[in-house]
Formats: C-alpha cells, sequence, structure tokens
C-alpha cells in the first residue's frame, strides 16, 4: 500500500493566496483558476457546518482582491465535496492527473488501494465589517499561513482515459465522469482519473474518501514555531533512518522528494521535522516499509471526519 501526500488547493502561485480556516475552524481547497475549465467558480458553492452557504465566487474574488472573477474558470481536482456541485446520482470523488506529476505517480505503482491524504497552504479568514449589507472575505490581520491536511481518499479504480472509450454507446456506469475537466482535454497518454473506493480496504467501517471537518493540532503539518510553511512536523514515525530497535529496516525507502538526508532531522520526543520539497505535488511513501501508518491513519480520520 503506498501513501501520497497531495498537495491540492490554492497556493501563492497557483491562484495566488492560502486557502481559508474559518471561523467556525472548517476550511476549503479552493479549486486552481483553469482558463479551459468548463466549470466557473459561479457555478460552486461551500456548505458551513450549521447549513448556511456561500457562493466560491465570492470566496475568491474577495481573497484575491478581485484577480479572480466569478466567471473564471475552475480547476475542481480533486472533487470531494457533495454539495460543491451539481452530482450525478452516481458520482463519487475523484481526482485527475496528467503530465509529470502522473509520471511520478506511474513510476511509483500508485493504483487500486493506494491512500492519498491532500495537504494545502491555508490561513484564518474572517467577514470584514459585518454590519454591511454584504460583509467581504478577508484573510485576518497578522495571521500566519500554514500546511494543512484537509482531506483523504483511497483508490478504488484507476482509470486512463486514452485507454478507454467514453462514447454514449460504451459508457457504463461511468457516465457520471463526463462532466470532469480531465475528460474535455486534449489526448495525453499520461491523462489518469483515480475514482475512490466506498470504504476504506484497512478499515472497513471507515468512508473511502472525504475532507476533514475541522483544524486540529494532527492535522498540522508546518511545525509550530516555524515562520516557513514548508517545515513540517511529522511522527517520529516518517523518519526514514533507523529510530527504533523495533524497526525492521535500518533505512528505509523516504518519502518521495525528500531522498536527501539533510531534510530530515531526528525524532525527539514523538515528532520528527522534514524541510518539505518546494516543488512536486505528489509525495508518494510504501507502507509496507512503515507498518506503524495504518494505524495512524485510522485514528487521523475517525478523529477528524
Amino acid at each position: 500500500m503506498k501513501l501520497i501526500l497531495s498537495r491540492k488547493g490554492f497556493d501563492s502561485s497557483a491562484g495566488g493566496c492560502p486557502n481559508p480556516i474559518f471561523p467556525d475552524g472548517s476550511m476549503l481547497a479552493l479549486p486552481i483558476p483553469d482558463s479551459k475549465s468548463r466549470i466557473a467558480y459561479r457555478d460552486l458553492t461551500h456548505q458551513f457546518n450549521d447549513g448556511s452557504s456561500v457562493s466560491y465566487a465570492d470566496l475568491v474574488g474577495q481573497l484575491t482582491k478581485g484577480k479572480i472573477k466569478p466567471s473564471s474558470g475552475a480547476h475542481l481536482d480533486p472533487d470531494m465535496l457533495t454539495s460543491a456541485y451539481v452530482r450525478d446520482p452516481q458520482w463519487r470523488p475523484v481526482l485527475g492527473q496528467t503530465g509529470a506529476a502522473q509520471g511520478h505517480l506511474a513510476k511509483q505503482s500508485v493504483g487500486a488501494g493506494d491512500l492519498f491524504l491532500y495537504f494545502g497552504l491555508f490561513r484564518d479568514v474572517e467577514l470584514y465589517k459585518a454590519g454591511r449589507k454584504k460583509p467581504i472575505w478577508r484573510f485576518v490581520p497578522g495571521s500566519k499561513p500554514k500546511h494543512l491536511l484537509w482531506g483523504w481518499m483511497e483508490v478504488g479504480e484507476r482509470l486512463t482515459i486514452d485507454e478507454e472509450d467514453f462514447s454514449d454507446s460504451c459508457f457504463s456506469d461511468r457516465h457520471w465522469l463526463k462532466y470532469h475537466l480531465h475528460m474535455h482535454g486534449q489526448p495525453d497518454p499520461n491523462n489518469t482519473l483515480y475514482v475512490s473506493s466506498e470504504n476504506l480496504s484497512f478499515a472497513p467501517a471507515l468512508n473511502g474518501a472525504g475532507v476533514f471537518r475541522g483544524v486540529s493540532e494532527a492535522l498540522v503539518l508546518t511545525h509550530p514555531q516555524s515562520l516557513k510553511p514548508s517545515f513540517w512536523q511529522l511522527p517520529e514515525w516518517f523518519y526514514p533512518h533507523q529510530a527504533h530497535p523495533s524497526h525492521k529496516y535500518d533505512q528505509r525507502e523516504p518519502l518521495s522528494y525528500h531522498h536527501k538526508l539533510d531534510r530530515w532531522f531526528a525524532p525527539s520526543n514523538g515528532y520528527c521535522q522534514l524541510q518539505s520539497a518546494a516543488r512536486g505535488q505528489e509525495f508518494v511513501l510504501d507502507l509496507d516499509q512503515y507498518p506503524e501508518a495504518k494505524p495512524w491513519l485510522v485514528e487521523l480520520i475517525q478523529l477528524n471526519s
């Protein structure tokens, strides 16, 4: 089984700002702009924990100070929230990937039974001048951006689009995928869709995919004393070198893109530190070498969903 730490949502380059952490503690990974997408920000709705909602168009327009328009195309991928968009009854969470990022996933043999753990750059937001007829969302002055885990998805099936016939006569039970933006691009042998499983294979009582209900200490990747979001504090079992006599491996294969020893800092007080890679979307870990991962994942999902 592979664990993929998958960077998704707005950041300083894609979107131009962090994703929002709302006053109720919930968070939203905003889909990055995509001029070729048939889905616009005005077509998407975010539902808060209390049942109220806000248009993605208002959020991105206000948080980017008008740089992104309501009519701008939204790269709704990964597509994880049922309430965000009009749904076919057969819809399931799905991730599309292509290009170099998919090349890396293919090289790591990522497929059915592997689990994506999504993370992104987040910052606290608030309603500014709430007494106005239409208050605006803004980042809380003085708040700092940080990397957070925001959702998970176990792969139920992997579909290579160029090898599939998605004509109406052959679409069968996958007709609901026709809305997805990876179905509307140019031919690409790397174009791949990962469709979620119904339940976790290693914990069948838990959903195969979902988003975390709100920020908790366990979801924060950024070290609490770091001024840089990319300097992480992780559970000590992530450390690729022998930290305990019980470990089977003297040297375990590290998280992909993180092979340099000087990125890692030895465990202390139950944690290790990592200077995470600034580039790359998909960081893959072989859990056959990290048996501590599955109980950690079960607890993480149970306590935060």
